[in-house]
């Protein structure tokens, strides 16, 4: 399977209000995006710690009635904050609302605050990738129970790039990697990925490459490209939202034929 190059952007939502949220998910999709993310915390990761901030899956059910071809979904849930079965119908909704467009990005959790505010037990990160693993069966077999069922086979993209048990679950469940790192950490992660694919009996090399940038295509692509990387997901922050730098990965996508 050849994965085609596709770039999303992160509408980080903090920062702003949710109109600019909504308006710089508009001009994303306006100037050629293939993926909208954004992220599953209840405060900022950058900028004054206290700034605006909202909620991720209630903003995605908002977008998936706001856009009408781009993809959708958060980059990336955190499995600690609800239940798996409530996530998958949330995600199942979320999938028809939008008329089959979302992705369900998820991720062990990291960011102590989320969890120390909002009352979840942080733990160790050996028990929260456990607890990913096996949260994940149970998605999987609460998509299938639903009525309606989803209008497709929810991609299910896993973000995380410990070696020896996150990306074991990568291989098993995920259908998306979202790496982090430049192109050679990547290559070598991903060479690690794929043996744990042959421990588990699947060929890990099909799982699609994903990965953040913040420098031009110019700089970066190619390499990346090299280590096999097929999705790229710029950020932007609020209030601004710039753009400037998402049109030019979508620029260079459209170049490669």
């Amino acid at each position: 399977m050849t994965h085609p190059i596709r770039i999303a952007v992160q509408v980080q939502p903090q920062h702003a209000e949710y109109a600019q949220i909504r308006d710089a998910v508009r001009g994303a999709e306006g100037i050629g995006v293939d993926v909208a993310f954004n992220w599953d915390h209840f405060y900022p990761l950058s900028g004054n710690p206290g700034g605006k901030h909202f909620e991720c899956w209630t903003m995605l059910g908002a977008w998936a009635e706001q856009t009408s071809r781009i993809e959708i979904g958060a980059l990336v849930t955190c499995n600690s904050y609800r239940n798996p079965d409530l996530l998958a119908d949330m995600a199942r909704t979320v999938d028809h609302m939008s008329g089959g467009r979302l992705i369900l990005g998820i991720g062990a959790g990291w960011f102590h605050k989320d969890y120390d505010n909002f009352g979840y037990e942080f733990g160790t990160a050996g028990q929260r990738i456990a607890a990913l693993a096996q949260a994940l069966p149970r998605i999987r077999h609460r998509l299938a129970a639903g009525n309606p069922t989803p209008t497709r086979q929810i991609p299910i993209m896993i973000g995380g790039g410990g070696e020896k048990k996150t990306l074991r679950v990568v291989a098993e469940h995920a259908d998306i990697w979202h790496s982090f790192g430049d192109a050679q950490t990547i290559l070598r992660k991903s060479a690690i990925l794929n043996n744990h694919g042959t421990d588990v009996g699947r060929d890990a090399t099909q799982i699609e490459r994903s990965a953040g940038v913040s420098q031009t295509p110019e700089k970066v692509a190619d390499a990346m490209v090299a280590a096999g990387v097929t999705l790229f997901t710029v950020g932007v922050s609020g209030p601004d939202y710039d753009l400037s730098m998402v049109k030019n990965w979508v620029q260079w996508r459209d170049a490669q034929g």
